[in-house]
């Protein structure tokens, strides 16, 4: 559905949709590189075990050491916190801006301006106080934008086509998409790791019957190990599920949006960000997060 009115960027958000949008990509980023790094050490750590020299032994020390600061740089930072609570106050954020936007539920169109805004601030600020302050310290402005106004003041039609195409449908597309390339990525880890457990297997076999004297299945047991432990922190095959779920409910909804009138409006909006929230909701349970 094609819509003349403009939704709602990420720059037509508030501030602290931003600023907590960048903790969590921050926070990501350095998680994921921490991780990588522990796991290639633990891989050197096992090709130092295996060879019998000086300065494999040298070396062995070095990884231990690199292994231990990263340990506890992980430990003392805590990324992942910043990670999972700067995206759930920047999607919190945004589903907020939606609702006021378009009319959705608890900011309906017949709502007073004055009224909207206050309430508006007062569901921010709740979320801001609530935001753990070990993880994350958010700044900025929880002042409606102009952008959010300019939407809001629209036709029913207009917010009912901006709110199709520029919230639904996006969110369609970008789980339709991420779906795919997470299955396509469990696949093509799997079959890595099959690939290296035939070779350690072979490896095995050889060393038995002293046809190979390097240890070279125990240096694949720990590749084995440090892939396994990789596609467990990507999630591959979890997160291939959950978007392929949530894709198909946006679908049902968007049917749903299609046909709503402006009286049932408001509550169709709020379902549907409330479905948006429920996969990121269970996405932080699948971390451990509550």
């Amino acid at each position: 559905m094609s819509s003349t009115v403009p939704g709602l960027r990420e720059d037509d958000l508030p501030v602290v949709f931003r600023s907590s949008d960048t903790a969590s990509l921050t926070g990501q980023r350095n998680y994921v590189r921490g991780t990588k790094f522990r796991l290639v050490l633990a891989v050197g750590a096992a090709l130092c075990g295996a060879l019998d020299q000086r300065a494999a032994m040298v070396g062995l020390v070095v990884v231990f050491v690199l292994t231990l600061c990263v340990e506890v740089w992980l430990l003392s930072e805590r990324p992942e916190q910043s990670w999972y609570d700067g995206r759930a106050l920047a999607e919190s954020t945004k589903t907020l801006a939606w609702r006021f936007a378009v009319g959705g539920a608890p900011f309906p169109h017949d709502l007073s301006e004055s009224d909207a805004d206050r309430r508006f601030h007062e569901r921010l600020r709740d979320l801001l106080r609530e935001a753990p302050v070990s993880g994350l310290a958010p700044v900025g402005s929880i002042a409606v934008t102009d952008a959010m106004n300019s939407l809001r003041s629209h036709s029913f039609t207009d917010r009912k086509q901006a709110y199709l195409r520029y919230r639904i449908e996006d969110q369609q597309q970008w789980y339709s998409t991420k779906a795919a390339a997470n299955v396509a990525n469990a696949r093509r880890w799997r079959l890595v790791l099959i690939g290296i457990e035939g070779l350690g297997l072979a490896a095995a076999v050889l060393r038995l019957l002293d046809l190979f004297t390097f240890d070279l299945a125990g240096i694949l047991a720990a590749v084995l190990g440090a892939g396994s432990a990789w596609l467990a922190v990507r999630q591959y095959e979890t997160l291939g599920r959950a978007y392929t779920f949530a894709a198909t409910e946006l679908s049902v909804i968007h049917g749903r949006l299609s046909h709503a009138d402006e009286a049932a409006w408001a509550e169709e909006v709020a379902d549907a960000e409330d479905a948006i929230s429920r996969e990121h909701t269970m996405w932080r349970a699948s971390r451990g997060v509550g």
